[in-house]
């Protein structure tokens, strides 16, 4: 018979030697006020979400490659672009100066006029000759090993039925007011609900007021989420009670800057969705102050001129999530619904 001993010893040293499961994480870059939203799957696949600003020396794209070395990327497997305004299209081409980009994903031609918009967009298409590229539509998947990506809006285009366990009657409808018709590139954003086993992610980029309207009337087309990047960096402009309310986020995390996005408004808004937990925050808002801004230990950054922490969500497999603030290295976990 094997001695017992030494068999529970084998065990333990095999046990040891096998790598430990890997998490789908996400890393909230602080592009002051813009986004970048690294999100690396356990398979070691990268997405990123947008690349922030120009200029300011290198700035956002040294700040995501530093995000991506401590991921353990050294690629980017794709580069999605949710719409071509500065805070998001602006620094993919210094990124891609800095680390290879495989693929570019984007919402197709530029629509918005102007000397600014056609210059970004001129600099993007420089940057994406570079690679290969792919222009979604909704209901289109991304195809990233082990989560389902699918998108629900792109190039002002909504999707026309309900995603999948989505579609219940939205009772809000009705109780907002439309605002004047956007006809910016932030109305044709393009975004798209993560699914991970249990886990739901869900980012617009900047889709605009009447647009969420749309998708959460008359009934819910996305339905619930566990994690929610705040549309349009916390502006009035965008995040309605009707859709955010009927998405019920566990928790929501706010990339907005020291004088960008996070209005009073939106604030209510999401702190009063059933279910919140908690609302993290990329950059304490100045505007906001005391009576907006979620507590200290929430907030990656809390001066004006800062270093630009980021805030981390690493995902397991069975759906528990925890959110980790770079700053202060304060986590907190959750479970997915």
């Amino acid at each position: 018979m094997r001695n017992p001993i030494a068999l529970f010893l084998l065990v333990v040293c095999t046990a040891a030697l096998l790598p430990a499961a890997r998490t789908l994480d996400f890393y909230f870059v602080d592009v002051e006020g813009g986004q970048a939203t690294l999100i690396v799957t356990p398979s070691g696949q990268s997405l990123l979400v947008d690349a922030g600003w120009r200029g300011y020396d290198g700035r956002d794209a040294t700040r995501i490659v530093a995000a991506a070395k401590a991921a353990g990327v050294k690629k980017i497997d794709y580069l999605l672009v949710t719409h071509y305004h500065l805070d998001h299209v602006g620094g993919v081409p210094q990124l891609a100066e800095r680390m290879p980009v495989v693929t570019f994903v984007d919402k197709g031609p530029l629509q918005e006029q102007g000397r600014q918009a056609g210059e970004l967009f001129k600099a993007y298409e420089e940057a994406i000759a570079k690679g290969k590229r792919i222009i979604v539509k909704p209901g289109d998947t991304l195809p990233v090993k082990g989560l389902d990506i699918q998108f629900v809006c792109a190039d002002g285009d909504l999707v026309s039925v309900p995603l999948k366990g989505a579609g219940q009657p939205n009772d809000l409808c009705g109780s907002e007011k439309e605002k004047p018709v956007d006809t910016s590139e932030n109305a044709r954003s393009a975004g798209f609900l993560l699914t991970y086993g249990k886990f739901k992610f869900l980012d617009l980029g900047d889709l605009t007021w009447n647009k969420e309207l749309q998708l959460a009337c008359p009934s819910n087309k996305i339905g619930t989420i566990d994690l929610y990047c705040v549309t349009h960096h916390g502006m009035d402009l965008s995040g309605s009670a009707t859709i955010v309310h009927a998405l019920k986020p566990a928790v929501a995390i706010m990339d907005n800057g020291a004088r960008k996005g996070g209005s009073p408004s939106a604030w209510q808004i999401i702190r009063s969705s059933p279910g919140l937990e908690d609302l993290w925050q990329l950059h304490y808002s100045i505007a906001g102050g005391k009576d907006n801004n979620s507590p200290e230990a929430f907030l990656a950054n809390l001066e004006e001129k800062c270093e630009g922490k980021w805030i981390k969500v690493s995902v397991e497999k069975n759906g528990a999530y925890t959110v980790l603030n770079s700053r202060n290295k304060f986590s907190k976990t959750y479970q997915a619904k």
